[in-house]
């Protein structure tokens, strides 16, 4: 595991599009960390490094939105909601972990405890103070 640290929202969003433009299809980008830790944002960088324009609200209450017009379709999953591994397979959610054309992003990670996507990139955010995030994250190519 590596980890960067980023000062601001707006490097949030720049380390997320980084991400995203070295995504391929099949990866799965599980964010985990406190609320307000910046997921969101992140989410929103990887969607424009993926080429998507679009608005990128959080899914917390729909469960997951699919964001074409890009690069590549992307899944933008938010499991806050669900408490455990059950809950997000009866919410039939792990489809999306499944290997395919898409990229899938996932806040909340830690809510899943089941197999490993292929193609996982794991990512910690921890607030350190008001702008300040240190994120834990997989070594690049890993």
């Amino acid at each position: 595991m590596a980890t960067s640290i980023s000062r601001s929202p707006a490097e949030t969003e720049a380390f997320g599009e980084r991400l995203g433009r070295a995504a391929r299809p099949g990866d799965v980008f599980g964010l985990s960390g406190p609320l307000g830790a910046g997921k969101t944002a992140l989410a929103r960088g990887l969607a424009r490094g993926l080429g998507f324009t679009g608005r990128v609200p959080s899914p917390t209450f729909a469960l997951v939105h699919t964001h074409a017009g890009g690069r590549l379709t992307w899944h933008h999953l938010d499991l806050y909601r669900l408490e455990t591994t059950a809950e997000v397979i009866a919410a039939g959610l792990d489809e999306f972990f499944a290997p395919g054309d898409a990229v899938t992003v996932v806040e909340w990670f830690d809510r899943w405890t089941g197999p490993a996507p292929a193609g996982l990139h794991r990512i910690h955010l921890e607030p350190l103070d008001d702008d300040a995030r240190r994120l834990t994250h997989d070594e690049p190519g890993a």
